[in-house]
């Protein structure tokens, strides 16, 4: 039996935003409470917070300012699931259709090394947490799907107030 872990990845600087943005409020929501349930409505058995704690179960960086990688490093051993579901906490507002097809085989879009969705057997023995998630998806040996038409703001996420404030709209 398969089973699917979730790791949102929570652990960045949020220099660009100015704040973090795990606690930003999306509709009356925290985008990491968002995330979550998003992660839940996919079939995720169980999830994590990579790099904060944020009132949810959380795994803290094996090294601090190691970057996403480590993020998922860290998460996959605590989950220990067959399958991993990695989400960025600054895309609060992608959708169950957008994860449907790289749920049906794992993958990522092309251009974005998340959403991603890995077997845990996939990522290699030798990764470090200090890697791009670039070299991650590549080393896995993930396949880069078509982005879904419309899809690449809800995708990408917000790391500006800018970029946030067009995605309410």
């Amino acid at each position: 039996m398969t089973s699917l872990g979730a790791i949102i990845l929570c652990g960045g600087g949020s220099r660009r935003m100015g704040r973090d943005k795990a606690v930003l409020d999306w509709d009356g929501r925290r985008a990491v409470d968002r995330v979550a349930d998003l992660a839940r409505a996919v079939g995720a058995e169980a999830l994590v917070t990579a790099g904060a704690d944020l009132g949810l179960p959380w795994v803290p960086d094996d090294e601090a300012g190691a970057g996403p990688v480590g993020g998922v490093l860290a998460g996959a051993k605590a989950l220990g699931t067959t399958r991993l579901l990695v989400l960025a906490v600054d895309a609060p507002t992608v959708t169950v259709e957008d994860l449907a097809p790289l749920l049906l085989g794992g993958g990522v879009y092309e251009g974005l090394p998340v959403p991603m969705v890995v077997a845990a057997d996939a990522i290699p023995a030798d990764a470090e947490a200090g890697w791009p998630l670039r070299r991650l998806v590549e080393r896995a040996g993930l396949v880069a799907l078509p982005v879904p038409d419309g899809a690449m703001a809800r995708l990408r996420g917000a790391n500006t107030p800018e970029e946030r404030e067009a995605l309410r709209r």
